[in-house]
């Protein structure tokens, strides 16, 4: 989890570093992807391990881009974002050609919290189906500033990716992670920052290479489409406690589209959501080191049909699969502007944890979720449990919430609570208000056949058990929702929403 104000000196520190990437010479470019953009579409694996490259490199780049020479052995033109992207700008697959980011590249100039403010200037980045973009250090990250858009549509077999450099060069494992930043999208929509101040007022501020402003009174506010794209090996240490993640979202509104979205091995979160109404679809995290799904400042959204698998079965990182938090607690709890997230039909798989950790889901400060449809499990042995309330705060929040808190969840991990507040726990999922939750079921999820993925545990395909579980309709409680009759982001082994456009969940779908 990271607060607003961790979130502000985050990418303060990260400036010299963001400054000191977009210094490079142009003379050393960071070598690119095989025959980009004559590589056939395999529908099983859209991921083709990368190779040295066989093909002729393009003679320049497009309009808007810079050209940084050769890459791959000369078979491939780099070409490179500019800092500021305003205007509109589009990447599109085009022969002997790779795309990079180095430094903050930032869509826009912020344009504030007003929709009818002619203040900053308007970007817009377009990237088509099968583009790839690499970036080189944990300074480079991709920023879609506030009034601004991204068009990031990819198919379910010809998914957008994000990586970096050394996975362009091959040489990533199934345990590398860290190597580049990660992408931001920053909105209008209302957010808990400013607690006491009327939502219309109130701007959070991110500080990078330049402010990074978001939040408003727009609800509805549309920072473009985000589909079929993966965001592989990102989040950056900046300093002890200050990390970028794989995709975050700052104050983004309800008119933006975020669905068929994976983010492998992230070294922070998977995706932390800060207020905002963002609503998200078939969502697939896994390996993150610190939390799959982290959402903080009063986010308001839903987000169905979701997959996470955390990292290293015997790590001691204190995180959670579900991290979901409200707002700091210095404000007065009938003040706060609390977050009321809507989740349903996940998966989660959590790690080994031997330590009194954050479990696989974890609720603090005071925020009030409604959650259906849910399968919750972990290694055997964990001593972190499957759920925690953290707080009285929380407590109060789920059992004053006048939406359903809990319904059809099915937990099956070692044991059922963290230790540390089991009492308070145990209080809030036994609650009679509740319906058709289990606490201490036995797991009968199974993996894909033949999965090459060896550093977590991919089993989140439902069993007997699972499906036994009468499901809610989610559509009955938030519009935006799909109605199934099924809990878990999968029915059983048939349906495979996830396959396709993912890599590491399925043989020979690396990463």
């Amino acid at each position: 989890m990271m607060t607003d104000l961790r979130l502000k000196s985050l990418l303060a520190v990260a400036a010299s570093a963001l400054a000191l990437s977009a210094c490079g010479s142009s003379e050393v470019a960071s070598p690119g992807e095989g025959d980009f953009g004559n590589q056939p579409t395999n529908p099983t694996n859209p991921n083709p391990n990368p190779n040295p490259g066989t093909g002729q490199a393009a003679a320049d780049c497009p309009t808007g881009l810079a050209n940084v020479g050769t890459v791959a052995n000369g078979t491939l033109r780099n070409c490179q974002l500019p800092q500021q992207v305003t205007g509109n700008l589009t990447l599109s697959v085009r022969a002997g050609t790779i795309y990079s980011i180095s430094g903050a590249v930032n869509v826009g100039v912020d344009r504030g919290l007003d929709p009818t403010s002619t203040t900053g200037s308007q970007g817009i980045l377009t990237i088509d189906p099968g583009v790839r973009v690499f970036a080189s250090s944990g300074g480079d990250a991709l920023i879609i500033n506030r009034g601004s858009q991204i068009y990031a549509e990819g198919t379910a077999t010809n998914p957008i990716i994000f990586t970096s450099r050394q996975n362009i060069e091959g040489q990533t494992t199934e345990s590398s992670q860290g190597q580049w930043g990660g992408i931001i999208m920053a909105g209008r929509a209302p957010q808990a920052n400013c607690q006491l101040t009327a939502p219309v007022t109130c701007t959070g501020t991110v500080e990078g290479g330049q402010a990074v402003f978001y939040g408003g009174n727009t609800a509805t506010d549309n920072s473009g489409r985000f589909r079929y794209v993966q965001i592989k090996y990102s989040g950056f240490e900046v300093s002890v406690g200050n990390e970028l993640q794989g995709l975050t979202l700052a104050g983004v509104g309800s008119g933006t589209t975020i669905d068929h979205v994976q983010v492998y091995n992230s070294s922070d979160d998977g995706i932390e959501i800060f207020g905002g109404n963002a609503n998200l679809k078939y969502i697939v995290i896994n390996g993150a080191d610190d939390d799959g799904l982290d959402t903080d400042t009063g986010w308001r959204g839903g987000a169905q049909f979701g997959i996470v698998t955390q990292r290293a079965p015997n790590s001691t990182s204190r995180s959670a699969a579900f991290e979901f938090s409200a707002a700091p607690t210095s404000t007065a709890y009938a003040s706060r502007y609390l977050a009321q997230p809507k989740i349903a039909n996940w998966t989660l798989v959590g790690r080994n944890s031997p330590i009194d950790a954050h479990t696989v889901m974890h609720f603090d400060t005071g925020t009030q979720p409604t959650l259906m449809n849910i399968v919750s499990t972990s290694v055997s042995g964990s001593t972190a449990g499957c759920f925690d309330i953290a707080d009285v705060d929380t407590q109060t929040s789920f059992d004053g919430n006048s939406q359903p808190s809990l319904r059809s969840i099915y937990m099956s991990c070692s044991i059922a609570y963290r230790p540390a507040n089991a009492a308070r726990s145990t209080a809030v999922f036994t609650n009679a208000r509740n319906t058709n939750v289990t606490a201490n079921g036995t797991s009968t999820l199974t993996a894909p056949t033949g999965t090459s993925i060896t550093n977590q545990n991919l089993a989140f395909i439902n069993g007997a058990n699972e499906n036994a579980v009468t499901a809610i309709d989610p559509k009955s409680v938030y519009s935006f929702f799909d109605t199934v009759t099924y809990i878990g982001a999968v029915r059983n082994s048939a349906d495979t929403w996830w396959q396709g456009w993912t890599c590491g969940l399925t043989a020979g779908a690396t990463c």
